[in-house]
């Protein structure tokens, strides 16, 4: 059996500095006759170790897998965080050679394991040498000096910068969800909105969004709401209504994806319904200029 060219990470968001550092350990395991392998965590730990349990996540753990398997990442091996969160960088090594079979490891510039990150790039140079595994290091790729990261994809989103979170992704970001009824008032207005469920791990930046919209196969344009609705009644939870340009269906109950181009605008609440519609219809129009 062939051993296996192993790197460790969350990846999330599974970005364009993932699919470099999939592609080196492609070539690094084509070169040492090895399978390469990824593994890696449904999602970040940083949530577990944090508590944290909504809005935390740039790809669901079925958005991730789809993504790195469409990179070539070989072998995608899932790890329980819970089940390694404690071990001592020793015994985690040790476990990567006996379970894992693994014969190479590659590992990024700020790469640690073991229980509270003991596991230093210094550690795991020297536990290589000790047992003839191949050790290889990646440099980080950087987009105008600054690296790519999901931390900085995050910042980007937060601060309503899409098309800079975008350009790091190296795809639009996007989510998916289940139209479901909502109160309808957007059609009194004149502006019907599909009512998304979505993933409560998935970060959803506020404010209101020039999108592309798909429905199966299909693709349209819309403007998409994110918050609280502060002029109706303010929710609990942040909303999520797309609004869908020259479209007229009943698609209850059917999973419409989002992508987000560009944002117009952040949360207002208006002094009235009439002062929200009015600011709807400049919506669109940026939606539609932007798009």
């Amino acid at each position: 059996m062939r051993k296996n060219f192993i790197t460790i990470g969350a990846f999330d968001g599974a970005h364009r500095g993932h699919k470099y550092l999939i592609g080196t350990l492609k070539n690094l395991a084509e070169l040492n006759n090895m399978q390469s392998a990824l593994m890696t965590f449904p999602l970040p730990p940083r949530a577990a170790i944090s508590g944290q349990k909504t809005n935390y996540a740039l790809t669901t753990a079925k958005e991730k897998f789809e993504l790195l398997s469409s990179f070539g990442a070989g072998k995608i091996i899932k790890i329980n965080f819970d089940k390694i969160k404690n071990l001592s960088p020793q015994r985690f090594f040790d476990i990567l050679i006996s379970k894992y079979n693994m014969g190479g490891i590659l590992a990024g510039e700020d790469f640690a394991f073991g229980k509270d990150r003991q596991g230093h790039l210094a550690f795991l140079r020297e536990a290589c040498a000790k047992r003839a595994i191949i050790y290889a290091q990646a440099d980080f790729l950087r987009e105008k000096e600054h690296k790519i990261s999901s931390s900085a994809i995050r910042n980007e989103l937060k601060n309503g910068n899409i098309p800079a979170a975008n350009n790091m992704l190296g795809y639009n970001y996007g989510a998916q969800g289940k139209v479901v009824k909502g109160r309808r008032l957007g059609r009194t207005i004149g502006f019907p909105t599909a009512n998304l469920t979505i993933d409560a791990a998935k970060i959803m930046p506020r404010g209101v969004f020039a999108v592309k919209v798909i429905l199966n196969k299909e693709i349209f344009k819309g403007v998409c709401n994110i918050g609280l609705r502060p002029t109706i009644s303010e929710n609990a939870l942040p909303c999520v209504e797309v609004n869908i340009f020259d479209f007229d269906r009943d698609i209850y109950g059917n999973f419409l994806k989002i992508e987000f181009i560009s944002k117009i605008r952040g949360e207002i609440k208006f002094k009235s319904i009439e002062h929200l519609a009015a600011q709807i219809t400049k919506d669109v129009a940026a939606a539609k200029k932007l798009l």
